[in-house]
């Protein structure tokens, strides 16, 4: 037996495929042979039978209720990450026409370079000069009346940088990743023109990705773009043109009902903002670690720290697994440590990890 087969994970503090509660974890596991008495499993079923039908009508239904979404919004249940709706976007609504990009992390700065085959594609505002230690303030975001749309990422998984706050932008319709942060908070939806999220942080597994379009920009796509990748016609086609990612679809309702169970996004809300205020006044109270992003920006879902001496960082990802604490290594592009800390996580595991810290200060 390896040694990791012997640890034991207590709490998983990975960026994504992340944590889903446990809850969820042992309702999927009773239905996993035979759900609601078909005799068969979710992911054996055919997604265009009777059987199927009700599971992903009601996921919709759930997730619409939890964020409030209009009845003039559209919801889609695709396939490809968040990462495929770098082009999907332009795609569908770019039209020949201009779009302004907001660059706060790593994974905006992708998008943008990701949508750069186009034309017309423009930087509205960037902190890479300050190593995304702060996000851009919405007074430096330039735009014009003309655009199709302005994008922004509403939470950087590498860097920590979240914005907590909606741009008041009338003219353009507002597009906005919310791949790490969305369901852990409330939000009003109106205020975009197109959400989007994969699902593997907030939402469920990977191999889903949750896309929010409002009715008057869901049939303005090239003529070009490829069926499966047009808004459109997969709203025409409930999200089935092809077969969806139907275990994950199940497995984000019984999360969306998780959530709902515990007082909605309100109190989830409440809960990530103590989990975070713990862990980050740890931390600022300490000389052996440090965070370097502005505390006005600093993200309730992704906190990246690090060690004064960086040599210990190898010692302290490896105690804290064999104390049961997974996932806390940094990204390679930056280093360090970084500890996830979606829905999933909750203030019990925070506390575990502080306690780690603590202990780790202590003897080093």
């Amino acid at each position: 037996m390896t040694m990791m087969a012997k640890m034991s994970c207590k709490f998983n503090f990975s960026a994504g495929p992340a944590a889903i509660p446990s809850d969820v974890l042992k309702k999927v596991q009773s239905e996993l042979l035979d759900w609601n008495g078909t005799g068969m499993s979710v992911m054996e079923m055919s997604h265009r039978g009777k059987q199927y039908l009700p599971i992903i009508e009601e996921a919709e239904s759930d997730f619409r209720l939890l964020l409030g979404i209009p009845k003039n919004y559209k919801v889609l249940f695709l396939q490809g990450g968040a990462i495929t709706q770098n082009f999907m976007v332009p795609m569908n609504l770019l039209n020949n026409g201009t779009a302004s990009y907001v660059v706060s992390g790593y994974w905006s700065k992708r998008t943008f370079n990701d949508a750069q085959p186009f034309n017309g594609i423009k930087l509205s505002a960037t902190s890479e000069p300050i190593d995304y230690r702060k996000a851009p303030q919405f007074n430096e975001w330039e735009s014009s009346k003309e655009d199709a749309y302005l994008h922004y990422c509403s939470n950087e998984t590498i860097h920590g940088v979240e914005f907590f706050d909606t741009p008041n932008i009338k003219d353009v319709p507002l597009v906005c990743d919310m791949s790490s942060n969305i369901l852990s908070r409330p939000i009003n939806i109106e205020n975009y023109g197109v959400i989007y999220a994969g699902a593997q942080k907030n939402i469920g597994p990977a191999g889903l990705t949750l896309v929010i379009v409002r009715d008057d920009l869901i049939d303005v796509a090239d003529k070009r773009t490829p069926s499966t990748f047009n808004w459109k016609i997969q709203s025409d086609n409930n999200s089935m043109i092809n077969t969806p990612a139907t275990f994950s679809i199940y497995i984000a309702g019984l999360v969306f009902k998780w959530i709902l169970a515990r007082g909605g996004l309100e109190s989830i809300e409440a809960q990530n903002i103590k989990k975070a205020m713990d862990l980050y006044n740890y931390i600022d109270s300490s000389d052996f670690y440090y965070n370097r992003i502005d505390s006005g920006n600093r993200s309730r879902m992704n906190v990246p720290f690090s060690i004064s001496d960086d040599s210990l960082t190898s010692k302290f990802v490896s105690e804290a697994e064999e104390s049961g604490l997974y996932g806390l290594k940094g990204h390679r592009l930056v280093g360090g440590l970084r500890a996830s800390i979606y829905n999933a996580i909750d203030i019990e595991g925070v506390t575990a990890l502080v306690d780690f810290m603590r202990r780790f200060e202590k003897n080093n």
